[in-house]
């Protein structure tokens, strides 16, 4: 009897779980410092799902790893709660609601084009996309360029970036400044550690974590490019990777994406990549769901109909995603050893200052499609120092912008 009573508490605190979660989806405006505060709030003060010192440890545990840092944070809270299956939903309700909406954007991007009015439309939001960027790039590197190291790779990444502007470059510098700035900061007495924790790691997840994409990359390869499968499998090998690459959640995002699908692959314009990141910025959620946007665009560009360009989006949330979800899901068990390691902590410096040049460089690139006029000039200004200084969240900022467009 109390076996079933306490199976009925556990469903229903599941259930009550889940609930939350669709109110914090859809209300979860800003970035992963944002999104942690109001896991606070909700899931620990309110709630009390798990304690404050396990939310930090999870919110720790996603600073070292790669992919979206809200997504990943959340996702362990619901492992916690729930195990394996109310993680999963959690993934899909959190995902699903922005992704949808960006890639129903690219249905309808096509439909505008259509229209002299998208030009009017975009005029104020492009410039306010790329004051946003700024912003990040500001408040990021503010936050981690705190030794002489971290700003000489900032530095060199930086001019690097605008030199090559190669996609292929953003891992070499990741792994360079990972290894430098762990060689440089860490003591020599963490050598003869990390070998004995590693020694805790399943190597079966890593091959299977790491089998994904070279399957992926060869099939992409194998596959020849005037077949019809062709796009889809390299799309997403191409997410995947980015998924495995890109640390420091939403905001190194853009960087990666813009020199990869705009710069190197043009596989959509830079007009068509800004107007799809204001857009995100309007919207609730997690910010690699602007993926959404770029599969479909990119599906959209090389001539695919509705149905292909839904096949992109779902590519793309699926790709870049996944990496985090398998991370985060496998290596909960045996973090409390890997925390330990200070060689991982220390290479994070050197991978988030490698980060804030990347985006500095992404900042420049993104100057180039736009009109720089005062008035482009003045909106991006404007929307710097009003993110800067005072509290209006970017979603104001881009409605008013858009309603400018259709005003002016």
């Amino acid at each position: 009897m109390k076996t079933t009573k306490l199976s009925r508490l556990r469903k229903k605190n599941k259930l009550l779980f889940l609930r939350d979660v669709i109110w914090f989806t859809l209300s979860a405006f800003g970035g992963a410092q944002v999104h942690v505060s109001m896991m606070l709030r909700d899931f620990v003060k309110k709630r009390r799902y798990i304690t404050e010192p396990e939310l930090f440890e999870l919110n720790a545990l996603t600073q070292v790893l790669p992919g979206p840092a809200s997504t990943q944070t959340l996702v362990g809270i619901a492992y916690k709660v729930g195990g394996l299956p109310v993680a999963i939903i959690t993934f899909l309700i959190w995902v699903l609601p922005s992704a949808i909406v960006m890639g129903a954007a690219t249905i309808s991007y096509s439909l505008l084009d259509q229209k002299d009015k998208l030009d009017h439309v975009t005029e104020f939001i492009q410039p306010m996309a790329v004051g946003i960027v700024a912003f990040a790039t500001y408040t990021f590197g503010k936050t981690v360029l705190k030794t002489g190291v971290g700003i000489w790779l900032a530095i060199a990444s930086f001019i690097t970036s605008l030199i090559l502007r190669n996609a292929y470059v953003f891992p070499i510098l990741i792994l360079l400044g990972g290894v430098i700035s762990s060689a440089i900061e860490t003591p020599l007495e963490e050598s003869r550690l990390r070998f004995k924790l590693f020694s805790n790691i399943n190597p079966k997840k890593i091959a299977y974590f790491i089998g994904i994409l070279l399957f992926f990359a060869t099939l992409g390869a194998l596959i020849s490019r005037t077949s019809p499968f062709s796009l889809p499998i390299r799309l997403f090998e191409n997410f995947y990777r980015n998924g495995i690459l890109i640390f420091g959640g939403g905001q190194v995002l853009i960087p990666f994406m813009f020199t990869e699908f705009v710069e190197m692959k043009h596989y959509l314009s830079s007009e068509e990549f800004l107007s799809g990141f204001a857009l995100q910025q309007a919207l609730p959620g997690p910010t690699f769901a602007f993926t959404s946007f770029l599969g479909g665009m990119a599906m959209k560009n090389a001539g695919w109909g509705m149905s292909g360009q839904a096949l992109g989006s779902l590519v793309a949330v699926i790709g870049i995603n996944l990496p985090g979800l398998i991370l985060i899901l496998f290596i909960v068990p045996f973090w409390n050893d890997l925390r330990k390691i200070t060689r991982i902590k220390n290479s994070l410096s050197g991978i988030n200052s490698v980060s804030v040049g990347f985006m500095g460089a992404t900042f420049l690139f993104l100057l180039h499609p736009i009109n720089l006029n005062w008035q482009a000039i003045g909106t991006m200004a404007f929307t710097f120092l009003i993110l800067t200084f005072t509290k209006v969240k970017t979603p104001i900022l881009i409605l008013i912008g858009i309603l400018l467009g259709f005003l002016f």
